[in-house]
């Protein structure tokens, strides 16, 4: 009988893991490339994160129908995301947008506290989009925040160590911010490292891009940075963020006024879980998604890929 050769890798490294909420969730910890049980023997899958936002004024219509209008109330819209089986809460700040309804750190920072309360899941946390106010808000957050360790959304080369202070000083994770580039994604992992960060309190985010979008492009710089890390490149055994909403801004994913293209709210739904699969077979340990049915189909696919059933 002829034998099967041994065609799996031997890597010299391994994917950190980073403890989250009260401990008791893991991201990372990843001895080989996805879903390749031969020479990957963790049978940890990929998270979920359900997306919150706190004001939904500019939040899609199509998407806000999917939650039986239990989104008017970002923690009655946490826990639906907890009912509905997922292992994070992606909490988006865009009430507290100057611009907008301006809501006040103090406030902001009291809405984590509820939904951690109330959900008991792990919560990353992300501003509004405006650096000034995010800085005020998130270092709030960090410091009124106790008992479970969050992610703190994001930070980049240009601005990192206010936040990267105030995370440091409360226990909670930094999710380090890079643009499509290997080599700037390493980059600021050394730049919060040098900083004094210890990378058990860092998670990294390269820009996911939806199908369409660029996915391909992504999905290379995924792989390249999970193969570095394995054959050794401790600045990259970083557990990974990818951000699956990026899918409903693509106009064929979500148009509505072309009927030969279906259902949108199925299109959606599945744009963004083909987006979704082939940011965990690239090596992502957190997918952020938008839509329930994204969600489910992303957890049973990672289960049965990891053989968690």
């Amino acid at each position: 009988m002829t034998e099967i050769p041994d065609i799996s890798d031997k890597y010299a490294g391994q994917i950190g893991e980073v403890a989250l909420g009260k401990g008791d969730y893991i991201a990372g910890g990843a001895k080989g490339m996805p879903f390749l049980s031969f020479e990957n023997p963790s049978k940890r899958r990929p998270m979920i994160a359900g997306e919150v936002w706190d004001d939904i004024k500019d939040f899609p219509e199509m998407a806000a129908k999917m939650f039986d209008g239990r989104c008017e109330d970002p923690v009655e819209w946490a826990n639906m995301w907890k009912e509905l089986g997922v292992d994070m809460i992606m909490l988006r700040l865009i009430g507290a947008d100057p611009f907008g309804k301006n809501k006040s750190p103090k406030e902001e920072a009291e809405l984590v506290n509820r939904i951690s309360e109330k959900t008991h899941l792990p919560i990353m946390v992300c501003g509004c989009g405006n650096g000034e106010k995010d800085i005020e808000v998130l270092t709030e957050v960090c410091n009124t925040v106790k008992g479970t360790r969050l992610i703190i959304s994001k930070v980049d080369e240009c601005e990192y160590k206010k936040l990267s202070t105030a995370a440091m000083a409360n226990g909670h994770v930094i999710l380090a911010f890079s643009n499509l580039d290997v080599n700037l994604a390493k980059q600021m992992n050394i730049l919060l490292t040098d900083f004094g960060m210890d990378t058990k309190d860092m998670v990294m985010d390269p820009l996911m891009a939806a199908l369409g979008m660029g996915l391909d492009y992504s999905y290379s710089v995924n792989e390249r940075i999970r193969l570095a890390a394995l054959n050794g490149d401790k600045m990259l055994q970083i557990p990974m963020v990818c951000d699956c909403t990026s899918s409903w801004e693509v106009n064929d994913a979500v148009a509505e006024d072309d009927g030969t293209m279906g259902s949108p709210e199925h299109r959606a739904v599945w744009w963004e879980v083909m987006t979704g699969t082939a940011a965990m077979i690239s090596g992502a340990d957190v997918l952020i998604v938008r839509a329930p049915g994204a969600a489910d189909m992303l957890k049973i696919y990672a289960s049965e890929l990891t053989e968690v059933l």
